[in-house]
């Protein structure tokens, strides 16, 4: 087994190594979501922790790790009688990005269950975690099912799996941590709601601290078990501290003060629900307790806001998880108590933190340490979206500076016909494992969901022949039939956007980006993945390759500048590679080209002949594809709607787009239908 890096080695990240603290000592906060850039040591102080983490009591020879204090009653291996126990360290359990629904919460022998009666039940995932730690690396990757079996199992301590009339419970309560890169894609709303905190990370710009972090990473890739050795007395202090701050946990007291500073605050942030407060509340408590103290103050109720309330003041996609700690702070002097202790005025010189390293110390070790943490000392500076090689200069018209979106409307549904067999999502029609069910097959490979009446149906033909003589029915193998669902599927929505001096000489670019960022906002909500070309002056350019990041989409187009000719050819050929490729990489994964321009094609020799030639190629592989026309004015050429037809797909006026619409219903692309003029 190898030899983690030690927890209290890490650099820096306070609010990360506090909130992986605080859940240590109060697992019902709820778990942690990391939320930061590659090589940030998310993973590293995630996998450190388990360390950390006291011994657990188990019932000898159970499998779902039962407390012999207080063993679970309805235990598929129980009941427990009293007697032999084991002390076992906390577990540390993955869960793997393309783990099944059975890896997690464990399956059923369905054929023995239906032929015998017995519960013959294999543990997942979520019983291998029970009171240790479960982590998702990238989180946000995970099939949205997956997800949601995930987080209920976490908020009711127990998982349930039930296939045709079978049913198994087990205890399930873990410390639930997740990681991801919000460049990569974004969790939903009410799915970030249901981790307790949450923190941001980022590599320090520092470079003293960054050469401490190479000079300890270096020194633990060199001995591991050395470094650690060296490192040993720290993490038993820590060790020490989480096990004292448990046994002083019920003690802690949350007055009447601190739980109006709370109420108040959550009210003023506007956040919805109540898990907010009562998060609050226990990660405040929890605080307490990690100073050793018995009375939550206005400090605690402070930090618990900065780990619990960034996450769940997201209204959409786009917005930037964050707290406003001036607003904050007005807050919590407004309705500060008068108690002694319930405020922050004077409760540093009152009570002051027992820890020379203060509550977010994280009993961390001296920075000026020997050796190193994670690899974060290769990582970037993050910016604004910059525009360089995005867009080239812009020819026979000068380029004007970037124009704010219009206000994003709901869209209409655009979907690919036909039956794809893609990432599970929600936008076109697809089997699924997850859906309705539309028949039934022999399973290939194991059974997942069982087609109880095609089973049935296999079987009876053969009871005499078996010799069945009781109530039972015999079944074998080859009776067996998996279930056939229908479900959706996410999609690739490749958006090709004319950037050009015809965009934006009649002031249509506020318009047109508005429009782009509703079909984003739609695409994020559908779980697709999105991409964006653009074409302006002589080329065309990948502003964002394909991503499911689509707030990395949002910000690249609102810093997308104008003018120049329209290279309307170059930008359908630039698109038609970009899915080439794409193909290569994810062949499941169907294409939804959406087109926004007003159809002009300028520059060279014959450019609207030679658009129309490339979008002809889109029509050959069966690409489904929609061309949103932005064309304005009294007189109207009709070139959207021919280059729609030349493509295969539709043609949509910004109008038209919006689901409030009455005219120009747009429900599916149809691969032949073409605009009525």
């Amino acid at each position: 087994m190898s030899t983690p890096f030690p927890f209290t080695a890490v650099v820096g990240q306070d609010d990360l190594r506090l909130a992986l603290l605080l859940n240590a000592v109060s697992p019902a906060v709820g778990g942690v979501l990391v939320r930061g850039e590659k090589g940030t040591a998310k993973s590293t102080a995630v996998r450190a922790l388990s360390a950390l983490m006291p011994g657990v009591d188990v019932v000898a020879g159970c499998r779902f790790s039962c407390d012999p204090a207080g063993p679970d009653p309805a235990c598929p291996d129980g009941p427990h009688e009293p007697g032999a126990f084991e002390t076992r360290p906390a577990r540390m359990v993955e869960l793997p990005v393309g783990a099944s629904e059975d890896r997690l919460v464990g399956a059923l022998d369905i054929e023995r269950a239906l032929a015998e009666g017995v519960k013959a039940f294999e543990p997942g995932l979520l019983a291998d975690a029970h009171r240790g730690i479960l982590y998702v690396d990238e989180v946000n990757l995970l099939h949205d099912h997956l997800v949601d079996l995930l987080l209920d199992a976490a908020a009711m301590g127990a998982s349930y799996v039930e296939r045709e009339g079978v049913s198994v419970r087990h205890a399930a309560r873990f410390l639930l941590v997740g990681t991801m890169n919000p460049e990569e894609g974004e969790l939903r709303p009410q799915l970030l709601d249901r981790f307790g905190l949450t923190v941001e990370v980022a590599a320090s710009r520092e470079p003293d601290q960054r050469v401490e972090v190479v000079r300890r990473r270096l020194a633990y890739d060199d001995d591991p078990a050395g470094f650690a050795e060296r490192w040993s007395d720290e993490e038993s202090a820590v060790r020490a501290r989480i096990v004292a701050a448990r046994e002083l946990l019920p003690s802690v007291r949350l007055g009447d003060p601190a739980l109006r500073q709370i109420a108040a605050t959550c009210a003023a942030f506007e956040v919805d629900g109540m898990r907010a407060d009562i998060v609050m509340a226990r990660t405040a408590t929890a605080l307490a307790a990690w100073a050793g103290r018995t009375e939550v103050l206005a400090e605690d109720v402070r930090q618990a806001a900065l780990l619990a309330l960034p996450h769940r003041r997201r209204r959409n996609p786009f917005d930037a998880p964050g707290l406003d700690e001036d607003k904050l702070d007005e807050t919590l002097e407004e309705f500060g108590g008068s108690d002694e202790g319930s405020s922050g005025e004077g409760s540093s010189d009152d009570d002051p933190d027992p820890d020379p390293d203060g509550p977010g110390g994280g009993g961390q070790p001296p920075q000026d340490g020997p050796d190193g943490d994670s690899p974060a000392g290769d990582v970037p500076a993050r910016g604004e979206p910059s525009d360089d090689g995005q867009a080239p200069a812009a020819q026979g018209a000068g380029e004007q500076s970037p124009v704010r979106a219009a206000e994003p409307f709901r869209t209409k549904v655009l979907s690919v016909p036909g039956l794809g067999e893609g990432a599970a999502g929600r936008r076109s029609r697809a089997r699924t494992e997850h859906g309705r069910t539309t028949g039934s097959r022999r399973p290939q490979g194991a059974l997942t969901k069982l087609h109880l009446a095609a089973t049935v149906q296999a079987a009876a033909p053969h009871q005499r022949a078996r010799g069945r003589s009781g109530r039972g029915l015999v079944v074998r193998r080859d009776d067996l039939r998996q279930a056939t669902r229908e479900g959706r599927e996410g999609n690739l929505v490749l958006f090709v956007v004319d950037a050009s001096g015809s965009m934006a000489a009649r002031q249509r670019m506020s318009a047109v980006k508005g429009a782009v960022l509703s079909l984003l906002l739609d695409a994020y909500q559908r779980r697709d993945k999105v991409g964006l070309v653009t074409f302006r002056g002589s080329s065309a350019d990948v502003a964002l390759p394909p991503t499911s990041s689509v707030d990395a989409a949002a910000a690249r187009l609102e810093s997308l500048p104008t003018g120049g000719r329209t290279p309307l050819a170059a930008g359908l050929l630039r698109a038609h590679d970009v899915l080439r490729v794409e193909r290569l990489r994810d062949a499941a994964r169907r294409p939804l080209v959406v087109v926004v321009t007003d159809g002009r094609a300028t520059g060279g020799l014959e450019p609207v002949a030679l658009a129309e030639r490339a979008a002809r190629l889109f029509a050959a592989d069966g690409v489904a594809s929609v061309v949103v026309d932005c064309e304005a004015g009294p007189v109207r050429l009709g070139l959207a709607g021919r280059l729609a037809g030349e493509l295969g797909g539709t043609a949509v006026t910004l109008d038209e787009l919006r689901a409030d619409a009455i005219a120009g219903l747009v429900r599916d692309v149809q691969g032949t239908s073409r605009r009525a003029a």
